[in-house]
């Protein structure tokens, strides 16, 4: 494990120096509402509310979890700890980590009723963030607190869900598969949980690890767009399972989650190191978008990527048959940052690289985006949570743009 933990170090000290000349952070400190800001479409430039559970540095390429940088996190954390960090607002000690971890594991079973759900769905062809999305719904209709919005009756339903979503994305990763389900087993960590449930095999110490990594990197990131819609459905005080559901519609999408498999099918459909400037010209002729490069607030290298680029690379050594989609990758990434990495400040994005490390653990693609679930559940929870504290109704509004004061016509006249 130590050599994982340097690549994170030689990563972190290399985004120190890349970065030292950037301005330092822009949206920090306290704010008064209202807050005059420059609103384009889709939001973007908006300040909806003010938070301390993370913050993206997009200028610096920079991440930061209630204070404590991404690297460091991934250094020296797991995910247990880092969800509690989120959901808490601090690192916990060893026996407030001991009593959350014994709750996880209280929680994590997925309830019978719950996998027959999931068996009766055309499961083999139904994308799994649906099959997901669909189990927990259910989920909601089976816990009796379910409608109690109170900030520590929600607080208690998220670790719930922190705990559940390893065995339940596991489980339906079996049922695509054909095979039965399993529970989670013994000590093992979130990490272990999803992939002993998705394989049904006890999982190693650096495929356990390696999943810790991702899912640490994966649990938080700013007002996404599955995080404000997770937000935004609780602030209408709906119950927190729904408000998930909302936040996994959102993720699945593929210019959200669903961007990590799109990466995979972009390197699979280019085949081969010599087809990929030929494959790149083509792209942007055609004005293709390529997946996996660039992001809305990331103007510098996403740092999660500077992470898991390394992985990547190391991961080739032992595993011949993701070498070659790895130099595709690299090869691309060196064709686009050359071409419009200074101009327009496209760099790899933290799904760049993450499907590769994923296919060295045999995970199948499909499965990449209800992964990213597993772990982004942490931040929706902790963020709904936090703004539930003082919770008014999100209710932007519209630009109308068409006609006024039109004169009715009767349907014969038409």
């Amino acid at each position: 494990m130590q050599e994982i933990r340097d690549l994170v170090r030689a990563a972190a000290e290399k985004a120190r120096q890349e970065t030292s000349e950037e301005p330092e952070p822009k949206f920090t400190g306290t704010v008064e509402f209202p807050v005059d800001c420059a609103v384009g479409r889709g939001l973007e430039g908006a300040i909806a509310t003010d938070t301390k559970i993370g913050y993206v540095n997009g200028t610096k390429g920079w991440l930061v979890y209630r204070g404590y940088e991404i690297f460091d996190l991934a250094q020296f954390s797991t995910f247990e700890e880092t969800s509690y960090l989120l959901l808490y607002g601090k690192l916990p000690t060893s026996s407030e980590l001991a009593a959350f971890d014994k709750k996880l594991k209280e929680y994590r079973n997925v309830p019978a009723s719950v996998i027959q759900v999931l068996k009766e769905m055309p499961i083999k062809d139904t994308h799994p963030m649906s099959a997901l999305r669909t189990a927990v719904s259910f989920l909601g209709n089976l816990d009796g607190t379910a409608d109690d919005t109170s900030v520590e009756a929600e607080r208690e339903v998220s670790i719930k869900l922190i705990a559940l979503f390893p065995a339940l994305a596991g489980a339906v990763a079996r049922l695509r598969k054909g095979q039965e389900p399993v529970q989670p087993k013994g000590d093992h960590t979130l990490a272990q949980t999803l992939l002993y449930t998705m394989t049904g095999k006890e999982p190693d110490e650096l495929n356990a690890r390696l999943m810790d990594i991702n899912l640490i990197l994966h649990a938080d990131h700013g007002m996404n767009a599955s995080t404000f819609t997770t937000m935004v459905c609780n602030s209408s005080l709906s119950d927190m399972y729904g408000s998930v559901v909302a936040g996994i519609a959102s993720l699945k999408g593929p210019l959200h989650g669903g961007a990590n498999e799109q990466v995979l099918y972009t390197l699979e459909e280019i085949g081969s190191e010599g087809n990929v400037e030929p494959w790149y010209e083509k792209a942007r002729a055609e004005k293709r978008k390529i997946m996996g490069m660039g992001h809305r607030v990331y103007k510098a290298y996403d740092p999660r990527a500077r992470i898991l680029g390394p992985l990547a690379a190391a991961l080739c050594e032992d595993h011949p048959e993701v070498a070659e989609i790895y130099k595709i990758a690299v090869k691309l990434e060196k064709i686009v940052t050359d071409q419009l990495g200074a101009e327009k400040k496209i760099f790899p994005n933290v799904d760049y690289y993450s499907g590769i490390v994923y296919r060295a653990m045999g995970i199948e693609t499909a499965m990449f985006t209800p992964i990213f679930a597993v772990s982004r559940v942490s931040g929706w929870t902790a963020r709904a949570l936090e703004y539930l504290e003082t919770n008014r109704i999100f209710r932007p509004r519209a630009i109308y743009t068409g006609p006024v004061a039109a004169e009715y016509v009767p349907i014969e006249k038409r």
